[in-house]
């Protein structure tokens, strides 16, 4: 029996059967004429994580801690955990993820597999560097267990390699120390894109976590923001070791038309940006400085029945992500956008999505219009030299994904012959 399967944009709609794994040992058909690949959260706003017309092997029962040493911070977890549970065991232990997204509704394994970065990507690089090891069942009986001292070359196509080596099964991972769980952070608005440099550039040495709302419906001035950076906060203190709170508010439908559209985002985000204040320094707590929109259970429905598009670049160059954020104005309305500098930490996977530069995120609601426009962008960012990210993408053309990703050959050999996505097939036709 199928069921109709979507990533968090819900674009793509896909139709795929479903196989609950509850434990790592189970007995999966992999005899049979269908391809398989691992979904946990379905956090992935585009199709990386979809297989349309074949198998999904739903990960989320996978979810227990196989060892955790409080005094080194060391986790064995199964893949299938969240990042969300992992945080309610670590932090009273004064332990923090190395590296997170904005959502804490992320599993082990697909954090592995899409090779996720944060707010603090240029001092700590991506999620990858901070994974010592992890065990992959492949599809002919096998298991490996791989590291940088063991099937290194596995271990390397697993990271970032989007699913397709296998099904990881556990995963063992490096945390941070921490004191508290509070950050010491500024937020500063800000008039331009040059001035979102000049904050950055002032900025990388001094803050591990550096992130920009940005304004890209703006025609006043060339894109300004609020520039967001923070430090965890060292004070020994009586201050409490918190997870984050659950969701406060809750969208608890799907409008029939998009809410989220070029008047009611340019409404708010004219008001948002006029009623910040020039600069707030604040102790904010990890929920609210690292995960804002959790707070909103299921936000991604005011984008209505048709769902959203998330677009994110990686240019390496400040004339380049000005060109985008000009063009950006043109091609749609995005109602959320984000800036943040890169650096260059070398990455362990294959086709990770890193590199010295700048990322910028932009969220739309789907149109074919849309469709039709964004390919503008993509041969920007082609043109500069720079890459999209696979977990966030739903449409990029197959030239342009091996443009970018010149390696993609090199994972090839590496790819368990029945494991496939909707987003491989698209992209390597």
């Amino acid at each position: 029996m199928t069921e109709d399967s979507v990533g968090w944009g819900r674009f793509p709609r896909t139709t795929s059967r479903r196989i609950k794994i509850v434990e790592t040992d189970q007995a999966i058909p992999f005899h049979e004429p269908t391809s398989f690949l691992a979904f946990g959260m379905g956090a992935s706003v585009g199709d990386s994580c979809l297989n349309d017309g074949n198998t999904l092997l739903e990960t989320a029962k996978l979810d227990r801690v196989l060892a955790f040493d409080p005094l080194l911070g060391r986790l064995t977890a199964e893949s299938g955990i969240t990042f969300d549970a992992i945080l309610r065991l670590v932090l009273p232990h004064g332990w923090f993820l190395p590296v997170t997204p904005g959502t804490r509704f992320v599993t082990l394994g697909g954090a592995v597999a899409n090779d996720v970065h944060g707010k603090n990507q240029h001092c700590a690089g991506t999620f990858g560097c901070h994974v010592l090891g992890f065990r992959l069942r492949r599809s002919d009986g096998t298991w490996l267990d791989c590291s940088r001292t063991q099937n290194f070359e596995m271990f390397r196509a697993t990271i970032g390699g989007l699913g397709l080596t296998g099904l990881i099964t556990s995963v063992q991972l490096q945390l941070k120390p921490i004191v508290n769980s509070w950050i010491d952070s500024e937020s500063i608005r800000y008039g331009s894109a040059d001035e979102f440099f000049d904050l950055s550039a002032e900025s990388v040495e001094q803050f591990e976590y550096i992130v920009a709302w940005v304004d890209t419906q703006s025609t006043k001035t060339s894109a300004p923001g609020i520039f967001i950076r923070g430090n965890h906060n060292r004070n020994a203190g009586p201050l409490v070791r918190e997870a984050p709170s659950r969701p406060k508010v809750a969208v608890p439908f799907i409008p029939p038309f998009s809410l989220m559209n070029r008047v009611t985002s340019g409404a708010f985000n004219s008001l948002y940006y006029s009623a910040r204040p020039a600069v707030d320094r604040q102790r904010a707590s990890i929920g609210p400085f690292f995960y804002p929109l959790d707070r909103i259970g299921a936000y991604h429905r005011l984008y209505g029945p048709k769902g959203m598009v998330q677009w994110q670049a990686l240019v390496p160059s400040r004339d380049a992500a000005k060109a985008l954020l000009v063009e950006s104005r043109k091609v749609g309305a995005s109602c959320l956008s984000v800036m943040k500098v890169m650096g260059g930490i070398p990455s362990q996977g294959l086709l990770s999505f890193s590199g010295a530069g700048v990322t910028i995120a932009l969220d739309f609601p789907y149109s074919e219009d849309l469709l039709k426009a964004l390919p503008r962008l993509d041969e920007l960012v082609a043109s500069a030299g720079g890459r999209l990210y696979p977990a966030k993408d739903a449409r990029m053309s197959g030239p342009h994904f091996r443009r970018f990703y010149p390696q993609w050959e090199q994972l090839v050999p590496f790819i368990d012959p029945k494991f496939s996505s909707s987003f491989w097939r698209r992209v390597t036709a």
